[in-house]
């Protein structure tokens, strides 16, 4: 086995290529960093590729990547009953993991990262102190090689080998584990422009089932923490209920989803980490895409500070900024999951709320912008109560 004896040295070693580590790469990139991009081929995260106008306008996301615009969204109790959720004058975007992330890490390369395909394998130190990522290239020879950064960014993933090595007495954040099936779209008798939604116990006992069209291609798809749930014979109930079972399969795909972010997410020297690696995940709804992005972008930031200053506490500023933003919503989110998703009595009662007008609008006008909604108190008091009415029993069923 061949090893590498003289490593080049960047600015910045971003580990993992997802929409986090590619949003970070290519930032820093554009700032005039030496990056290094490494990324394990072949690996497409479960997901239902939903994206908020925000993300398309703030990342400028070219319309051929999205695949689908979704203008109503129908959610489901455990009853069957069906609620449509019309998107006043917007729409949700859709798009294909697949094509989506390696646009991204294109668009990254393009801007002058460096694009290695490997795993990472270690995180040392040289005798100056730089950090060093060992990593085994993935062409199948087997090579052992390694570079030196200033600062690494770990966007590997829940499961990130670079937050157990760099952050081993921060513990990992709880996860839903999802699996999804991607199937050829029935060219009729199937609503394209709409999102299916199923809270009910049978599906999940803890999270959701969902059909998400993206075009040509539909996922369908489950998640839980439950273990021993079966998650193949959720999809596959799903998809004969939606009237998708005869539809053609394209791929399938599982992985964890982090229900919180991570307490911690530097060493407060050379390392940080982002998207599910961090925890970044909105709780109740499992979006992630968006907060991803944002987190690199944060991070980008971060890291371009802490190499011209050489303070690796400008790495903490990537977890207080990225809280500041979106840290209430989450905790609203967390709130809710842990309360509507306990039982199908609850989940009947939540999709009954979801009928609501007010509801609806807050909603779809939260997700688009990815803020709370301000301008509209008369609406949030009159749900303030409405919810109230439904987590006493005292709303009719």
């Amino acid at each position: 086995m061949n090893v590498t004896h003289d490593p080049a040295t960047y600015d910045v070693i971003v580990v993992g290529g997802g929409p986090a580590g590619a949003t970070a790469a290519h930032d820093l990139a554009q700032r005039g960093r030496r990056v290094l991009l490494l990324d394990r081929a072949g690996r497409i995260k479960p997901c239902g590729g939903a994206v908020p106008p925000r993300l398309v306008r703030d990342f400028a996301i070219p319309d051929k990547l999205i695949k689908a615009r979704i203008t109503s969204a129908r959610i489901v109790a455990p009853s069957a009953r069906a609620v449509d959720m019309p998107i006043d004058g917007g729409y949700v975007a859709m798009v294909d993991r697949d094509e989506f992330d390696e646009w991204l890490r294109e668009r990254a390369a393009a801007a002058g990262a460096h694009r290695v395909r490997g795993i990472f394998g270690a995180l040392d130190r040289d005798r100056d102190g730089l950090a060093i990522v060992r990593y085994d290239a993935h062409d199948g020879t087997g090579y052992r090689a390694s570079a030196r950064a200033r600062v690494v960014i770990g966007a590997d993933g829940a499961n990130s080998a670079v937050a157990r090595q760099a952050l081993p007495d921060v513990p990992p954040p709880p996860f839903v584990s999802a699996f999804h099936e991607i199937v050829a779209t029935p060219e009729a008798g199937f609503d394209g422009t709409r999102c299916d939604v199923f809270y009910q116990g049978r599906l999940s006992p803890d999270f959701y089932g969902w059909i998400f069209p993206h075009g040509a291609q539909t996922s369908v798809g489950v998640g839980s923490a439950v273990r021993g749930f079966s998650l193949r014979k959720a999809v596959d109930d799903l998809r004969c209920g939606g009237g998708l079972a005869a539809a053609p399969l394209i791929r399938r795909e599982g992985a964890p989803i982090p229900l919180r972010p991570r307490r911690c997410w530097d060493n407060g020297r050379d390392t940080v980490v982002i998207g599910d690696a961090a925890g970044v995940v909105a709780p109740a709804s499992g979006e992630g895409i968006y907060y991803a992005m944002a987190s690199g972008a944060l991070a980008a930031r971060a890291a371009d500070a802490c190499v011209s200053s050489g303070d690796g506490r400008e790495l903490a500023q990537v977890r207080r900024r990225f809280l500041r933003e979106h840290g209430r919503v989450f905790f609203i989110l967390g709130v809710m999951q842990r309360f509507w998703y306990g039982s199908d009595a609850r989940r009947e009662r939540f999709v009954r709320m979801c009928a609501d007008p007010d509801v609806q609008r807050l909603t779809w006008e939260a997700y688009m912008n990815k803020r709370l909604v301000r301008a509209r108190p008369g609406s949030h008091l009159r749900i303030f109560f409405k919810d109230l009415a439904h987590l006493l029993g005292l709303a009719p069923t």
